[in-house]
């Protein structure tokens, strides 16, 4: 494993410490090194990345800016900055790593995107690219989530994407991804896996951070800019991991910031209740790669909950498992209660409706600024809530 104080690299088998690595037939095995291979020439060649910034700018409309929360700061004691991963194109910070896979696959000859979506903004997102790249473009998503995620759904079909309603298990991500995985398994040749978080086997992981990594580099000089100094913490939701990995990748190695990341604790610690693969889970192997998962008595991946569908999944990116088991970020817990009572006070304070993945770090970062140790920080938006607004008002928990 290469590292520079924590700016870690995983290892040639894509390990970072003892998680992650490549547990795949060896079939998918070559494929995926041809693509580890692809991705290490293409990420470093300026052609390449002209293309992607362009798209990144006048496509996706980065940089998103960093906001200072002023009624909210005020109301809390605390200085709370936020980077508005949410003013991006398509929503949320999916349109990142969605571009740059589907620029690597147009690269390296594909001709579809084959996809997982839980709360379908990884969905949108890889049908926008898609569409843009002139790709073909497969979406799996759980029934349970294509019920409540209806207004994604509508736009990734009206996007040209094609849509296959998964019905077994839980029907949600967990077995949206497996049943992703199997259709690639068939089809790799002509295909690219264009995987929604910092999961999955080598080198996967290490490619959407790369392609995250922008949310980290933008906000930390944005956060310079506005205030002269870093902030004390920053703090981003983690189901999978891609925005919480982008924005933490801007701060490890300034030992003077805190990092937090934000797990969905839903409705308790029971089995089944929760999404805390990093609080709940053991080691354990999920979809081609070693990560803190959560398990059931015979050690197979357990159902897992979340009133925010993205991040209902088992297991947790390899280098987040990492940084936890070194110490450089503490990773916590939000329940669905509170995270839907921060949906609603971001919205009603600040004016900015948040999607309930993110509606988790605000939660966590007004808990923080309550307890008065920091004087700033910054919190990752890594959503708009549009997606969630009939769900969270038809199901309400918490009144209006």
């Amino acid at each position: 494993m290469i590292a520079n104080k924590f700016n870690i690299l995983p290892s040639e088998e894509g390990f970072y410490g003892n998680y992650g690595g490549q547990f795949v037939d060896e079939t998918l095995k070559e494929e995926f090194n041809r693509i580890y291979r692809e991705f290490l020439h293409w990420k470093d060649n300026s052609d390449f990345n002209a293309e992607l910034n362009y798209l990144l700018k006048n496509y996706a409309g980065r940089p998103s800016p960093v906001y200072f929360a002023g009624n909210l700061s005020e109301k809390y004691g605390c200085k709370i900055y936020l980077k508005r991963e949410d003013l991006n194109h398509t929503g949320a910070h999916k349109i990142n790593h969605s571009l740059g896979e589907a620029l690597l696959a147009k690269k390296m000859g594909k001709t579809k995107l084959i996809a997982e979506t839980g709360a379908g903004q990884h969905g949108v997102a890889i049908a926008t690219a898609a569409a843009i790249m002139g790709l073909d473009c497969d979406i799996y998503m759980g029934e349970v989530d294509i019920e409540k995620e209806k207004p994604n759904v509508d736009r990734m079909r009206i996007l040209g994407a094609n849509i296959i309603s998964v019905t077994n298990g839980t029907k949600t991500l967990k077995e949206a991804v497996d049943a992703a995985f199997s259709a690639y398994i068939n089809e790799y040749k002509t295909a690219m896996y264009a995987i929604g978080s910092a999961v999955g086997p080598h080198p996967f992981p290490m490619i959407i951070e790369h392609f995250q990594s922008v949310i980290g580099r933008e906000a930390r000089a944005q956060f310079i800019e506005q205030t002269g100094a870093l902030p004390q913490c920053v703090i981003a939701c983690i189901g999978g991991g891609s925005n919480a990995i982008g924005l933490f990748n801007g701060f490890l190695e300034d030992e003077t910031v805190d990092i937090y990341g934000v797990e969905p604790l839903g409705r308790g610690k029971n089995p089944g209740d929760n999404a805390a693969s990093m609080t709940y889970g053991k080691d354990g192997i999920i979809h081609g790669f070693r990560c803190k998962l959560l398990q059931d008595s015979q050690g197979n991946p357990a159902n897992a909950y979340s009133v925010a569908s993205g991040l209902d999944y088992p297991g947790v990116g390899p280098k987040h498992c990492y940084l936890n088991q070194i110490g450089r970020v503490k990773y916590d817990l939000i329940d669905d209660n509170e995270a839907i009572s921060a949906f609603y006070e971001l919205s009603k304070t600040e004016g900015i409706i948040p999607a309930l993945e993110s509606s988790h770090a605000i939660a966590y970062g007004l808990k923080l600024a309550k307890s008065g140790r920091y004087k700033n920080m910054l919190i990752n938006v890594s959503g708009r809530g549009d997606k969630d607004i009939q769900f969270v008002l038809q199901n309400k928990q918490i009144g209006i």
